[in-house]
């Protein structure tokens, strides 16, 4: 989430003291040389600087974004982020919060390989309940005041017991698992009730967080299972954010800022969630929502960020006109935040709405704008909501372009890439890597290559155990029905029998 800029606090970071050490006898400037040569090395582009080498040795960047972090692990292999310095990419999705001093380290729990038996869910979960957080917070690694992790962190408080519920609960796809799977996190906003009864009283830092810790929570779900069984549950801190603006007042003008662009960001998260799930009416409504929630709080970034999302969606919902316009307009509003990357990502998803119009020369010109901004590297200007897109989402949401102009080939190959480059460098994206081999089986079925799609479908059905994506399955339904005149064959048969046994989607 793009949000407003802090006031600083007195509270000081935690000096980054491993990174300083492996710096060693070499200036910042030599250092932050030594980065940029190390990300050629790797086809990484990086505008480390001084200045850069100099926060995170001050401890003001407690994460860095995945460009970074594969040349660090590139410049010193056998090490971890942990190892490095930093504090676990799970703390929060994207930007770390800077942790306070006298802060034990937090560590994400590992995901366990095991197929052990679930545990006896009950019937019924009672309602999720917003109980903000106790302490005052005032933001995130990119702004100069410090922050509360135990407060903020969606995982702070999660044993590896809830870690495990929470990869079964989406295994299972139940409304009662899928509610436990929220609760330990912090997706703890309370009711829309609770809300209200603040009318006119003060509204402070404590809530604008829970709305960013719940943004943070959907993100991290969202990421690792998809939007199928996450949507519904999605919707109430959605409500009671909004609840929260209408009912009191702020004390300061930037917790106002951060609770508007907090609701805009979850007006935005759950309106994904409906996209992904093919509600695409709830998903319009949502981001409506959002865009006029950017507008009443003059909020450039999210109103790029709400019109990003709109022109995605008017291409899947067969708007490609309106994709391109909105694609536009959100060229228009984030042209001032200094993002190259946010910038290619809009240059795709207008390429998208021209290859969906047929337009094959200006979704090539736009391909190509997309390319020449990813190419000029990560900035710290790159919003927090960004972090999928690397350069596996580049190739996947190009392979998409050429899907829809009918070069099928062409589109496998870069689906490909998309997958390939997406086992290797974000294995935690599992519902991205899904789509990304999905795209590449629907291509290579296309393509006249059925085994080959066979085999690729055979990869995305291993891995709805875990993802819950109506896309997903919608595009392996397309798949099914082209491969089946090839039935005849082996690999083609087991995929469709494996599909044929997946659980409808509804």
């Amino acid at each position: 989430m793009a949000s407003s800029p802090m006031a600083s606090s007195t509270q000081s970071p935690r000096p980054n003291l491993a990174f300083r050490r492996l710096r060693g006898q070499r200036s910042p400037g030599e250092f932050a040389a030594a980065v940029r040569r190390a990300a050629r090395e790797i086809g990484e582009r990086v505008s480390c600087d001084a200045r850069y080498v100099g926060r995170v040795e001050a401890g003001e960047i407690r994460c860095p974004n995945y460009a970074y972090e594969r040349v660090f692990l590139h410049m010193f292999p056998g090490r971890t982020l942990t190892d490095l310095g930093f504090a676990p990419r799970a703390l929060v999705r994207g930007r770390g919060v800077r942790a306070e001093p006298d802060l034990p380290p937090v560590h994400r729990p590992a995901e366990s390989g095991t197929t052990s038996r679930p545990p006896t869910m009950p019937p019924t979960m009672p309602p999720i309940t917003i109980h903000p957080p106790p302490t005052t917070i005032h933001l995130y690694e990119s702004h100069p005041s410090g922050s509360d992790p135990r407060a903020c962190d969606p995982y702070a408080v999660q044993t590896h017991e809830e870690s495990d519920v929470q990869r079964r609960a989406f295994m299972t796809g139940s409304t009662a698992t899928v509610a436990a799977a929220l609760g330990p996190i912090g997706l703890t906003l309370g009711g829309p009730a609770e809300a209200a009864a603040l009318q006119g009283r003060r509204i402070g830092d404590a809530e604008a967080c829970a709305v960013e810790a719940a943004v943070r929570a959907i993100r991290l779900l969202d990421d690792r299972h998809g939007a199928a069984g996450l949507y519904r549950r999605a919707a109430a801190p959605l409500r009671t954010a909004y609840t929260l603006l209408d009912a009191g007042t702020t004390t300061r003008q930037s917790t106002s800022d951060r609770l508007y662009a907090g609701a805009g960001e979850l007006a935005i998260s759950v309106g994904w969630l409906a996209h992904d799930s093919g509600r695409f009416d709830d998903a319009r409504s949502h981001y409506a929502e959002a865009l006029a929630t950017a507008r009443v709080s003059s909020n450039a970034a999210l109103e790029a960020h709400a019109f990003c999302n709109t022109a995605f969606l008017a291409r899947d919902a067969g708007r490609p006109r309106e994709s391109v316009r909105a694609a536009q307009a959100a060229t228009h509003a984030a042209r001032r935040l200094g993002s190259h990357r946010l910038l290619s990502l809009i240059a795709l998803r207008e390429a998208g709405g021209w290859a969906g119009l047929g337009d094959r020369s200006n979704c090539e010109q736009a391909l190509a704008r997309a390319h020449a901004l990813f190419d000029r590297g990560a900035t710290d200007a790159d919003p927090e909501w960004m972090t999928f897109f690397g350069a596996a989402e580049l190739a996947g949401l190009e392979a998409q372009c050429w899907s829809a102009l009918g070069e099928w080939a062409r589109a496998a190959g870069h689906a490909r890439r998309a997958a390939d480059i997406a086992w290797a460098q974000t294995p935690q994206f599992t519902r991205n890597i899904a789509l990304y081999t999905a795209e590449l089986a629907d291509d290579l079925a296309r393509a006249g290559r059925p085994d080959e799609a066979a085999t690729a479908g055979l990869r995305v059905l291993a891995l709805l155990g875990e993802v819950q994506s109506t896309r997903i399955q919608s595009m392996l339904a397309t798949t099914a029905r082209v491969l089946l005149p090839h039935r005849s064959s082996a690999e083609v048969s087991e995929f469709l029998e494996g599909h044929a046994c997946l659980p409808r989607a509804v």
